[in-house]
């Protein structure tokens, strides 16, 4: 490889990955900035997630988000992203219609972000969705267990597949989509053991989040990770900083300094 390049992370270095029993790193970015930081800093897949709507936007749930803002976010990520494979959400109401729908807002999110790929929430009913948009040639990320666009459908964000029925159509979802090509199957908020039994029996790599430790990698929101809320505190997270009270001290020194007058000095004056 000469010198100064930086290999791509492509459908095949996950695949590879996975057979090799090297785990993938994945989190979340929405902006050039922090996009820039996680490709730097060597994680493998950065994950565009329809969560914007919570993390950018303010929203309760992930429902409102457009594939318009959806592309926008992962344009800028793209542009950011060297090494990472970059994977963006496909919106609540962009695939779950119509095939059809599935297909052109998958090419308008790829024409748009320049993305690697797109994942899409759910099982069995949206395994011929994911099937046309494969053979549009566009690679798909599937998502199953707790999938936050049926928020209301579930009741709220608790525990899935607990249950021996649920748990076995999980099983059932990941061998569909293992089946039909994806690239990558997240697994959110399922128990352990389960998580684990799926990973070991397909050749797709599993991503968990709030799935145990025995998948192929794992995937979280970033501000999460970096402890930039105190208000979202799943038992899945761990927070490797705490920002919110590092910056909001940074903040608070800043004001002080201008309203004190010593900011900026005779240094950062012209």
């Amino acid at each position: 490889m000469t010198e100064g390049v930086v290999k791509k992370v492509t459908v095949q270095t996950l695949q590879k990955m996975k057979s090799e029993g090297v785990k993938i790193s994945m989190l979340t970015a929405y902006d050039y900035t922090m996009a820039t930081i996680l490709d730097a800093a060597g994680v493998d897949s950065i994950l565009v997630g329809d969560s914007a709507a919570n993390v950018v936007d303010g929203w309760s749930t992930t429902l409102p988000i457009s594939v318009k803002e959806m592309t926008y976010h992962a344009a800028a990520v793209v542009r950011a992203t060297k090494r990472a494979f970059v994977v963006v959400d496909m919106p609540f109401g962009s695939y779950q219609a119509s095939v059809e729908d599935a297909v052109r807002n998958a090419v308008e999110l790829m024409k748009g972000s320049g993305a690697d790929a797109v994942k899409i929430e759910g099982g069995e009913p949206y395994i011929p969705h994911i099937k046309a948009i494969l053979t549009a040639g566009i690679p798909v990320v599937g998502h199953i267990g707790l999938t936050p666009q049926s928020v209301h459908k579930f009741g709220g964000y608790g525990l899935r597949a607990s249950e021996k029925a649920e748990a076995d159509q999980l099983k059932k979802d990941a061998r569909l989509l293992s089946e039909v090509g994806c690239t990558m199957i997240v697994i959110e908020k399922v128990p352990a053991t389960l998580a684990m039994e799926i990973s070991r029996s397909l050749p797709t790599p599993i991503i968990g989040i709030g799935a145990g430790a025995n998948v192929d990698g794992q995937v979280l929101v970033g501000q999460d990770m970096l402890g930039m809320s105190t208000m979202f505190k799943p038992k899945f997270v761990r927070k490797y900083l705490n920002l919110f009270d590092e910056i909001k001290d940074a903040v608070s020194r800043y004001d002080s300094d201008v309203k004190n007058g010593s900011f900026p000095s005779a240094e950062e004056s012209y």
